[in-house]
């Protein structure tokens, strides 16, 4: 089997486990849910309304599910929420499988997705060697010689919680064809499902020569770690 074959069938197989895991496991966790919530509320519906309602559970599990999600909108909500991590977290048992439970699936949530704009490549953490980033925001710097468009670039390391932002030019940033998504399998897998060949963005032309943006002597960048 060549090499190419191989690395278009792992390529494929990471997409897709990345893919049918979050639904099993969502499909899973929200089973084991509704079966709790039903033998919870279930008899407590029987005697109420003198015999079983099919689906009342299932009702129930909802309501709670958008209720916790309401609460989780407010910053009041994000307090208890933060609190109820904060004890979780001291239970031996808990302490170890509930950040990275926590980290994988909030990874694939609407929310984070949407906070990274696009993948890209930036010289992390010295010049010549390069890291995977997401770029999160536009920043207009005002310098001596005018304006300068800056972007603010999230840099992982061990996992989507924590990483680096550094903010840079835009012209030192190597923008890819990847989807967002694409960078977040590339992040979760250690770096096994990346593409041979790295797809370049239509939207920017390789310089000359290297094909690697030039550095700015005004290179600014600010390095502080996210928690």
């Amino acid at each position: 089997m060549s090499s190419r074959l191989k690395n278009w069938l792992k390529v494929r197989f990471i997409a897709g486990f990345f893919v049918i895991v979050p639904i099993v496991a969502t499909g899973w966790l929200l089973w084991l849910f509704w079966s709790g919530i039903d033998d919870i509320f279930g008899p407590m519906y029987e005697r109420l309304f003198g015999r079983s309602v099919p689906g009342l559970g299932f009702l129930t599990a909802v309501g709670i599910i958008l209720g916790i999600g309401t609460i989780a909108r407010n910053v009041v909500g994000r307090r208890i929420i933060a609190w109820g991590d904060t004890l979780l977290l001291r239970v031996p048992i808990y302490r170890r499988l509930y950040p990275s439970v926590k980290m994988f699936v909030d990874s694939f949530s609407p929310e984070r997705r949407s906070s990274f704009k696009e993948v890209v490549l930036v010289e992390h953490p010295r010049e010549g060697t390069y890291a995977f980033g997401f770029v999160t925001s536009e920043i207009l710097l005002d310098t001596p010689h005018g304006k300068r468009e800056m972007v603010a670039v999230f840099v992982p390391t061990n996992n989507l919680y924590l990483g680096d932002i550094v903010v840079i030019p835009r012209e030192d940033v190597l923008p890819t064809a990847l989807e967002v998504e694409e960078g977040l399998r590339i992040i979760l897998s250690a770096g096994t499902a990346a593409p041979a060949k790295l797809p370049r963005a239509r939207s920017q032309a390789p310089d000359a020569g290297s094909g690697v943006p030039s550095r700015s002597p005004s290179h600014a960048s600010s390095a502080a770690p996210r928690g």
